[in-house]
């Protein structure tokens, strides 16, 4: 039975929107920390985030901050409650343990809770972001950056599959454990993507 939705431009990131929307988060998280604006901040960490994992929005929000494991020598996190409450651990580099690092000692100077239990992506009183409230602040994110507003934050999930999937030399089984995906089939949607590669290059081979 064929898979019944095909990732078009629509669902994903390029990259060249990917540097205008960290580009933009970045200034805004620089102006945040000079004007002690909390939301401006977690913003920022909340794209990047996405972008550095691909995790689904309801597993964003349901993140907590002992779920990120970034004393090994290889630094994951622990998705406890996936689709179909499926447990899972998501494998990152330095770059994102860096931001990781930061953030979280951001958010003790603030006096805000980093314990075990505590929410990573809150409000300013501590408590959890629902998934209306990721997709709200990231839709304030593409306004900032000026990009289409028919992307949704499921997009960042989107955008790290298909980026990685190329990064990896169209390595679908690692694409596959990243993003919890029960079945090859639903990863071999970014397998698709290298049919516009494709045409691109034989356009234009000198680009």
């Amino acid at each position: 039975m064929a898979f019944p939705w095909i990732l078009d431009d629509s669902k994903y990131l390029k990259i060249e929107e990917v540097k205008k929307l960290w580009e933009a988060c970045h200034r805004l998280k620089k102006k945040g920390l000079k004007t002690r604006d909390f939301v401006a901040v977690r913003n920022c960490f909340m794209v990047e985030l996405g972008l550095f994992t691909g995790l689904r929005v309801k597993e964003m929000a349901d993140l907590n901050c002992g779920d990120l494991l970034i004393e090994n020598a290889q630094s994951s996190l622990i998705v406890t409650k996936g689709k179909g409450d499926k447990k899972r651990t998501v494998m990152f580099g330095n770059l994102f343990k860096q931001k990781c690092l930061r953030f979280l000692k951001y958010k003790r100077k603030i006096n805000q809770s980093t314990s075990k239990n505590a929410p990573l992506l809150c409000s300013l009183t501590g408590e959890g972001l629902s998934r209306r409230e990721l997709q709200k602040s990231f839709k304030k994110c593409l306004k900032m950056a000026n990009l289409p507003e028919h992307y949704g934050i499921h997009a960042l999930r989107h955008t790290y599959g298909s980026h990685l999937y190329k990064a990896s030399n169209h390595n679908l089984r690692l694409v596959q454990q990243q993003l919890g995906h029960s079945s090859i089939k639903t990863t071999e949607v970014y397998a698709n993507l290298i049919a516009g590669d494709v045409k691109e290059a034989i356009e234009n081979p000198y680009r």
